[in-house]
């Protein structure tokens, strides 16, 4: 069974800002900018992730807290982006 979304991007944030640390947990509603998982320049390399990972385009409007603090929101962001289509 393939990974879910969170659990690739969880993978993907833990190898890439936390240095493959195993011992610091966080949910999948855990706001990954105020736990200081993910800064801003962090979040655009996250940005650029889900583009290569997903085949979405993320948007200048769409980069808010919204779609892209959480594990939970960035899977439902990622998920109405590939129902929309690529270009969406």
């Amino acid at each position: 069974m393939p990974d879910t979304i969170q659990q690739q991007v969880r993978a993907y944030i833990r190898e890439n800002f936390l240095m493959g640390a195993q011992d610091l947990e966080f949910g999948d509603t855990d706001s990954l900018l105020d736990r200081h998982i993910v800064d801003s320049t962090g979040i655009l390399e996250l940005i650029l992730y889900l583009e290569e990972a997903f085949g979405v385009r993320v948007l200048d409007a769409e980069m808010v807290p919204e779609n892209l603090d959480s594990l939970n929101a960035i899977a439902g962001f990622v998920q109405r982006k590939q129902a929309a289509g690529v270009d969406a």
